[in-house]
């Protein structure tokens, strides 16, 4: 999506998705009450008066973009795998392994959602619940991997499948704060295979 916005009378074109991404990966960094505004405008790189022309409302419409964007094009990855593929269970599995050989500054952010949640629960509850909504959706596609692969006997487990998509979220959870200690591959590879465990 391309904005055209006027400056001083001459017009500034940007790509909307391009600068969300860039705000985005700033709010991961450093979370919404740190990031200024004005480190938002050097990492997009527009503006202060194109930067409330595309978010009137400021940095909170912003900040709101970044998480719906960011979330669609996290959950888009796991949902096109799952929806090409007779083994949903094993691309969970391929899922969290994926977290042991991510690079190291993305272990360090952790998840934004899951720190979107820890930042804002005691600051801006309507915020909060937009990233528990988004990690439910996550919650969600557990699930239905996890019914699928029941159903075709790819899984064994006679376990509910909701339990286990909560468990997962859990585990999703808890190893995008200890990949913050421990980011070495070996490490998290070890607990990401012990606690996959559940998927048999």
């Amino acid at each position: 999506m391309v904005n055209h916005l006027i400056m001083a009378g001459r017009p500034k074109i940007f790509d909307k998705k391009e600068v969300v991404d860039k705000a985005a990966d700033l709010f991961w960094s450093k979370g919404y009450e740190a990031a200024s505004t004005d480190e938002l405008l050097a990492a997009m790189g527009i503006g202060k008066g194109s930067f409330y022309l595309a978010f009137p409302e400021g940095k909170r419409e912003l900040f709101e973009n970044a998480l719906e964007q960011f979330n669609n094009d996290s959950l888009a990855r796991l949902q096109i795998a799952l929806a090409n593929t007779n083994k949903p269970a094993e691309q969970v599995r391929k899922f969290f392994r994926e977290i042991a050989v991510a690079p190291k500054e993305e272990h360090g952010k952790g998840c934004f959602m899951g720190n979107t949640v820890a930042e804002l629960s005691n600051v801006d509850n309507q915020l909060k619940l937009k990233a528990v909504k988004r990690l439910k959706q996550l919650e969600q596609l557990f699930y239905d991997a996890v019914k699928a692969a029941q159903e075709s006997g790819e899984l064994k487990t006679k376990e509910d499948p909701a339990v286990i998509a909560r468990y997962l979220l859990t585990m999703w959870n808890g190893l995008n704060i200890t990949r913050r200690m421990y980011a070495d591959p070996k490490v998290l590879g070890g607990l990401i295979e012990l606690q996959l465990k559940i998927l048999q």
